[in-house]
């Protein structure tokens, strides 16, 4: 759901994140909108456990973790220096672990993980909306998104989409664009969608969730 970046970075330097963050704050305002209206959730799937420390020094507050062993190891260890977000495929066989952990699930999509919520309820979750269609990425149907917010047994605050892997951040304009309208659509209003590759048209698009790696801890 985050970044595909291809290994960890190790090392990462509090003055280089921070200069990272500001630069993409100031990008944010040049795509038009407020920084403080879009909230930055540095994804740390390929962070080091030892670097989380420096993202917090560097001013970053909210991270997002994709998978549920590392979020629970993470949070033991570091749960008070940050807000955290679950950015990752939900597996429905781990909703136990990753729900009292959390304020935010971005990713729920399946019929099987609202039943495990039933039980394990987390404070909010984003439906992920596979609105490109695409065979490769998960999230449900746009058609099928009323129904399935409307048997939902927590509250639904906003939606989730990764679109297709582009060549330009352009390309996926169009998919920001749908998401948002299916938003607006249903009364929600968070939106978590673009990474580091395309979220300043996201942002143009209506984001208020960017889930950066890359944009934030290459030097």
């Amino acid at each position: 759901m985050a970044d595909g970046l291809s290994a960890a970075f190790r090392g990462l330097r509090t003055e280089v994140v921070h200069d990272n963050l500001e630069r993409v704050r100031e990008r944010i305002a040049a795509a038009g909108r407020e920084p403080a209206d879009v909230e930055i959730c540095a994804a740390v799937k390929y962070v080091q456990p030892d670097d989380l420390p420096v993202l917090a020094e560097a001013g970053l507050t909210l991270v997002g973790e994709n998978r549920a062993q590392s979020l629970v190891s993470a949070g033991e260890r570091y749960g008070d220096l940050f807000t955290w977000d679950f950015i990752g495929t939900l597996q429905s066989r781990k909703v136990r672990d990753v729900a009292p952990r959390v304020r935010l699930i971005h990713s729920v999509a399946s019929d099987s993980a609202l039943r495990r919520l039933e039980r394990h309820p987390a404070p909010e979750i984003l439906v992920e909306v596979n609105v490109a269609g695409a065979a490769d990425k998960a999230g449900i149907a746009p058609d099928r998104l009323t129904e399935f917010i409307d048997r939902s047994p927590v509250p639904v605050s906003g939606l989730m989409t990764m679109p297709p892997l582009a060549e330009r951040p352009e390309d996926s304009r169009s998919h920001f664009a749908r998401l948002a309208e299916l938003a607006g659509e249903h009364g929600l209003e968070r939106l978590s969608m673009g990474t580091s590759q395309d979220y300043e048209v996201a942002v143009q698009e209506g984001a208020t969730i960017v889930r950066l790696g890359t944009a934030l801890y290459s030097r």
